[in-house]
């Protein structure tokens, strides 16, 4: 390849996301779209946000009112999901808690992503002693007992902002997908478009963002998207040993916790923000295997779809081809 092929390349890859951005743009679009699971996981986590933020305005309950005439009933007209054993409303409590959980996972996952993404990146491209000391320090990571450190270090940060908490469940949850992202960077660098940038004069930082995690942009859409349902897992679960988000303030896994010993007598304390909680969950995984379909025509998911789609066209083909059988005998 000569220098001036290579100067081309660069300037198309370059210009790839500006002139073809569109077109692929809508590819993945019309492709997502036709994924009826993905499709129904957006429309959920898009009506659980409207619910969430609007739904509190559609009463006239507060987060800290206290209903001195009802405590723990079951839900009515005046209180749809009950009320708790101090008179709060509980759908004004599993609103904020929902607010809480699908903004602290729309933080947490992206966040994890990126540090995956920039911890994987340099360590394949730098090599020698600085790939030698990230792998170790990643490994290291892996060994580590992540939720019981969590436990440890989330009382230390009570009574501050709890976006340190969304850092500490994103600091414990990237090392994973930086190994793969770091394998993908090694593929890559050996790649004549990336060597050609180097000959040229174009810098290491530059290099990886214009033309190394581009190339690997569907992996880390997939896994943001993957990893906003691990955080908010995560979340979930320490606030309902206690170590997550604190009171005052409440999310689906504080909620959950309270009310797990009255599952049996007051199911509604426990029964709506767990339904809650799955149901994000449920929503975030379907647009995630929707994504990997839309992105990656090679996904098993994909395939499956496509062999499904050929053979309806079969089937609906072969009493036409029987007729032209009969006629030709």
């Amino acid at each position: 390849m000569s220098a001036l092929d290579a100067a081309k390349e660069i300037d198309e890859t370059a210009l790839a996301p500006i002139v073809g951005g569109g077109g692929r743009g809508r590819l993945i679009a019309r492709r997502f779209t036709r994924n009826r699971l993905g499709l129904f996981g957006l429309i959920v986590i898009v009506l659980l946000f409207l619910a969430a933020y609007l739904g509190p305005y559609l009463t006239h309950w507060q987060l800290t009112d206290i209903d001195f005439d009802n405590f723990q009933t079951g839900p009515s007209s005046a209180h749809w999901f009950g009320t708790t054993q101090t008179g709060q409303d509980m759908f004004v409590l599993t609103m904020r808690g929902a607010q809480k959980s699908l903004v602290i996972g729309l933080i947490g996952g992206p966040l994890t992503t990126a540090i995956a993404a920039l911890v994987g990146s340099v360590a394949g491209y730098a090599g020698g002693w600085l790939d030698r000391a990230l792998v170790w320090f990643i490994d290291v990571m892996l060994v580590m007992p992540s939720f019981l450190l969590l436990a440890i270090l989330s009382p230390t940060f009570k009574g501050k902002t709890w976006l340190l908490f969304v850092v500490l469940l994103a600091a414990f949850a990237w090392m994973i997908t930086a190994r793969i992202v770091r394998s993908l960077t090694l593929s890559l660098k050996s790649r004549e478009f990336v060597l050609a940038a180097k000959y040229m004069g174009v810098s290491a930082p530059r290099i990886i963002l214009r033309h190394i995690l581009p190339n690997m942009a569907s992996l880390l859409i997939i896994d943001a998207t993957i990893s906003v349902a691990v955080t908010i897992l995560g979340e979930s679960g320490l606030s309902y040993f206690g170590f997550g988000i604190q009171p005052p303030d409440v999310s689906l896994g504080t909620l959950i916790g309270n009310g797990q010993d009255a599952v049996n007598t007051y199911p509604w304390l426990f029964m709506f923000p767990a339904g809650i909680l799955i149901l994000i969950i449920l929503a975030v995984n379907f647009v995630g295997d929707g994504l990997r379909d839309a992105l990656d025509p090679n996904a098993a998911g994909a395939k499956a779809k496509a062999k499904r789609k050929q053979r309806q066209t079969d089937e609906e083909s072969l009493p036409g081809d029987t007729t032209v059988v009969e006629i030709a005998q």
